[in-house]
């Protein structure tokens, strides 16, 4: 069974293509500016990258442009589109449709009572949806959506102090997003746990998902216990642009003063807030560390506010879970900032958690950067949020 996994922007759209045989990618490629005057499209098949420029109005043309690909008599690994069982989508939030189904117009609709909640992510992602359902109706889609992995959160830890006719009737709550990433870091954890000669049964491992938006997830034998991100992925940790935790109130007082509408407000929150809000300059991290390392005060204290934030959620975790067997950096700045997990791992040896300083500044890979003496196992361990995805759907049509 073959399986396209994408992963669609505003105006983006990536895949990875999975024989589910033995779990092999056999090609990923990918489109930017989507509904430019020319997109740049890539596509890997063997080892080998093939680039080009092409017009590209819509995800529609995308997906199609990403099948002639992969059909390519001279570049590609497919025979025919047919040879594609289903394409899954990594969906984000779809309220009260969780888990792993099928596209239907009850799925799209529930998407749709979560545009306000999620609008960087779900109108992309339905738009192109309907589109495939109408033109490439051969084609089985799925979306496995990024909130399923966390229904095993415990009520303590799912709802908020808030009216509770706005549970009932509005769905507020907190529900957890970067599910698939998650996942994939609870299945991989545990097997490197198994492999070192221990017992998995109730691994304790926090989840530190960092890149341009970022949770920290506490699970217990491999289910989600707690989760930093709530009823929005703009909440949770502060991300590249978006603001994380913050009290409502401010909002009233901020429109009191400015005369800004409430809509405006949540614009600027969810695309100049966050990194770039604190610092700026910028919301990459990489962009954070070389202007703080040039004397740039308000970059050194994104950084640290950054930083901060991540352990309280730590503090959380440990807490929650009573300690940690492992604790795994992933996402683009788990893996690569080494000054944030030095951040977050300092002075905590008390808690049993320490780096050492050289694995942590050598290991570029999959890797324990913990010392000899840290009761708690730190991990660096590369995400593979596509095939968790093309796992979901292959179970679900295979029923």
């Amino acid at each position: 069974m073959k399986i396209l996994v994408a992963n669609l922007g505003s105006t983006s759209f990536k895949y990875r293509l999975f024989d589910m045989a033995d779990e092999r990618q056999l090609a990923r490629g990918g489109i930017e500016r989507i509904g430019a005057s020319e997109s740049p499209c890539f596509a890997e098949v063997g080892g080998k990258r093939h680039e080009l420029q092409a017009k590209v109005p819509d995800h529609v043309e995308a997906v199609r442009r990403c099948l002639a690909q992969l059909t390519d008599p001279e570049h590609g690994c497919l025979k025919n589109p047919s040879e594609v069982a289903a394409i899954g989508f990594k969906a984000v939030h779809g309220g009260r449709v969780s888990g792993v189904q099928r596209v239907t117009d009850d799925v799209l609709a529930a998407m749709e009572e979560m545009n306000l909640v999620a609008p960087a992510h779900n109108p992309p992602y339905i738009a192109a949806m309907r589109q495939l359902r109408e033109r490439l109706p051969e084609i089985p889609l799925v979306a496995a959506f990024e909130t399923g992995f966390h229904q095993t959160i415990p009520d303590r830890n799912r709802y908020y102090a808030i009216p509770w006719s706005w549970v009932q009737q509005h769905q507020v709550r907190r529900w957890g997003f970067h599910g698939a990433s998650h996942a994939y870091i609870a299945r991989r954890a545990a097997e490197l746990w198994r492999q070192e000669g221990r017992n998995s049964a109730g691994l304790r491992i926090i989840s530190c998902h960092l890149g341009g938006s970022s949770s920290l997830t506490a699970i217990r034998d491999g289910q989600s216990a707690a989760t930093s991100m709530g009823m929005s992925p703009q909440t949770g940790l502060l991300q590249n642009n978006r603001v994380g935790d913050f009290d409502p109130f401010a909002l009233t007082h901020i429109m009191e003063r400015t005369g800004l509408a409430l809509g405006e407000l949540l614009k600027q929150l969810s695309s100049q807030g966050g990194l770039l809000g604190l610092s700026g300059k910028s919301g990459d991290v990489r962009d954070l560390e070389e202007a703080a390392a040039a004397g740039d005060v308000r970059s050194r204290m994104a950084l640290d506010v950054f930083i901060a934030n991540i352990r309280q959620y730590l503090g959380w975790m440990l807490v929650e879970l009573g300690g940690a067997d492992m604790l795994v950096f992933t996402g683009g700045i788990g893996e690569n900032a080494v000054g944030i997990r030095a951040g977050v791992c300092a002075n905590l040896g008390e808690l049993g958690i320490e780096l050492d300083d050289q694995r942590n500044r050598a290991t570029r890979t999959e890797g324990d950067i913990s010392s000899a003496a840290s009761k708690t196992r730190v991990w660096i361990i590369p995400t593979n949020e596509e095939i968790v995805v093309a796992r979901h759907v292959q179970k679900l049509l295979q029923g």
